[in-house]
This record gives C-alpha cells, structure tokens and sequence, in this order.
C-alpha cells in the first residue's frame, strides 16, 4: 500500500466571504514540488469568483483518469514489444445527475490517438486487448463509480 498526498491551500484575503463573494482560486501543491493553480468551475461558479486559467476539480478528474489509463497502457505495451512513439488522449468527462439524484461525472470518455514503430505492430485485437487491460488496473479507474469508456485510435508513426 502507498500513500499519496496533495496540499490544497486557499486564502480568504479581503474579500467578506459571507456575501459568496469570494474567490474560488486555490493552490495544489504535490510532494515532488508542483504546483498547480486550482478553482472552481466557471460553469459551477460565475466570473470573476472562479479562475477559468486555473484546474478545477473535474477537470483533474479526468485528467487523472487519463493519465492513469494511458501510463498502464505505455507499460503493458512496452511488456508486449509493442513500441509507442506518441500517446494523446483529448479526455472528456460529463457532468450530470447520478442515478441517486446527485450531481456527479457521470462518464468519462478516454481518445488515446496513439502512435507504434517498429517490426512490431499491433492489430486492433491487440490494442482493444490493452485498453481493456490498462482500464483494469487504472487505480483511479477501479475508485471511482462513473463509467470510464475508451474512444480512441492508433496508427503507426
């Protein structure tokens, strides 16, 4: 088991906070010493309260499970000789009711357009196989209840 950890800092400063007028912009910070600008929503909470050049938490979301997905796609890959010259996933999550009523990522939907060289090309079998492999031991993708789905492509380089 390991232990994974993130500070998220956030200020008041002048603004009277009761009134909800107050910014929603905050600070992550990651024990390797990142540092990424956070906030809500602009779509949750109106300008100038949220921060739209900074992360919001769906949008983390997604982009952990993508991340996840695609690092254990690159390592079951490399374990099967195939060789990944490129990997781009244009992520996208949904935001909606759940089928309790409340409001939650109701899907997440992964576009791994991925690029192979070498001898050693997969077959879509091959690569069906894989994202089906990674989606399988995602740790973010084995936490979460929305439904991760892939829509991706692949091409050799």
């Amino acid at each position: 088991m390991s232990r994974h950890t993130c500070t998220v800092s956030w200020e008041r400063g002048d603004a009277s906070f009761l009134d909800q007028r107050y910014s929603r912009a905050h600070a992550w910070r990651f024990d390797g010493g990142a540092v990424v600008p956070g906030s809500s929503s602009p779509h949750s909470v109106k300008l100038p309260w949220s921060d739209p050049a900074a992360v919001d938490p769906e949008e983390a979301f997604v982009a952990a499970v993508s991340s996840c997905h695609m690092l254990w796609f690159l390592s079951l890959a490399a374990q099967e000789g195939f060789r990944v010259d490129r990997y781009l996933d244009a992520a996208e999550g949904t935001l909606g009711t759940m089928s309790d009523g409340r409001q939650g990522m109701t899907e997440v939907v992964l576009h791994p357009d991925i690029a192979f060289s070498g001898e050693r090309l997969p077959d879509d079998a091959s690569v069906d196989r894989l994202h089906h492999a990674a989606h399988e031991r995602c740790f973010i993708a084995n936490s979460i209840r929305s439904e991760v789905r892939i829509a991706g492509s692949w091409r050799a380089a």
